[in-house]
């Protein structure tokens, strides 16, 4: 894709997502509910990427592969093990910082 401001039409209309780790990418596929499979950079440094695509999959929410596996994971993966990703509760995100805030 060329720059987009928005890819949620693709989301919504996809069958399997391929993305990088990215944790807006990651979040945003997740949360539509569709199966995910992330693509690490072994190249980066310091690769937080690779963290969360682990974390993630060892949560059984997502696949993840390097360029190199790719075509492998696709060739053996089971989509139906993955596990739906839990819905967002921003309201506990909010009465904890209205706690820490003193508003409460």
């Amino acid at each position: 894709f060329r720059f987009k401001d928005s890819l949620a039409e693709e989301l919504q209309r996809a069958d399997l997502v391929i993305s990088h780790a990215g944790a807006g990418s990651c979040l945003e596929t997740l949360e539509k509910g569709k199966p995910l499979i992330v693509v690490i950079n072994d190249k980066l440094m310091d690769n937080h990427q690779l963290e969360l695509a682990k974390q993630l999959h060892r949560d059984g929410y997502v696949l993840y592969c390097n360029c190199s596996t790719l075509v492998e994971t696709l060739q053996t993966m089971n989509l139906s093990a993955l596990k739906p990703f839990p819905p967002g509760q921003p309201e506990k995100f909010a009465s904890f910082l209205d706690k820490v805030l003193g508003l409460q």
